[in-house]
């Protein structure tokens, strides 16, 4: 796997893990309650659910486009056309501050790692992120074991220290993630990096 394609991956599946969502608002709601207690094993739930879908997803794609071209170019644009749909919800949504429920309660590690690994497994939009981005960054009609295992290393290495570091920020800076101003303003910066990335797509 070339090391354009895989940097290009790598920059876009940081832009996807840091995006406010459901994910983050776990993250970010258990660190404002709990502090570090638990982290580590609910981010390693996050981290082996995508490892999982991105096996999924990308083995199932590269099938697809050695044995039909034409519907990968079909499920290429699809793809960038997700990109800017996801931009516009997230310029056009509502700050998405976090407020912490009282009735968080402390858990075992393993059960923290089980709930980050279904909160990742059972997230449509998740699912639905990794067969925009995946036919987009990667040469799926040439991607070999080794190629696969490069993402794997890179979602491996990336996700822990992109979620490691809103639950770290949490659990020291309560006052940041309630700032709708400020939040707002983080949603329309990631929403335009993703306008950016779509347009590279299509015109590649």
């Amino acid at each position: 796997m070339r090391t354009a394609d895989l940097l290009a991956f790598a920059l876009v599946y940081v832009l996807a893990a840091a995006s406010p969502g459901p994910g983050v608002a776990a993250i970010v709601a258990r660190g404002l309650r709990h502090g570090s207690d638990g982290a580590a094993a609910f981010v390693l739930g996050f981290t082996v659910g995508d490892v999982i879908w991105i096996c999924l997803v990308a083995l199932g794609l590269a099938a697809a486009a050695r044995s039909a071209g034409d519907l990968f170019q079909v499920i290429r644009y699809a793809g960038a056309a997700y990109l800017l749909y996801t931009a516009w919800k997230m310029w056009t949504a509502p700050a998405q501050t976090v407020q912490v429920q009282s009735n968080i309660a402390r858990s075992s590690q393993l059960s923290a790692f089980l709930g980050g690994l279904s909160l990742t497994l059972g997230n449509p939009k998740t699912m639905v992120f990794f067969l925009a981005i995946v036919p987009t960054l990667v040469p799926l009609e040439t991607l070999d074991r080794g190629g696969l295992l490069q993402i794997f290393a890179v979602v491996v290495l990336l996700n822990p220290t992109v979620l490691g570091t809103y639950a770290f920020a949490a659990a020291r800076a309560q006052k940041l993630f309630r700032d709708a101003a400020l939040m707002q303003r983080v949603q329309r910066v990631f929403a335009v990096i993703l306008v950016v990335v779509s347009i590279t797509v299509v015109i590649d």
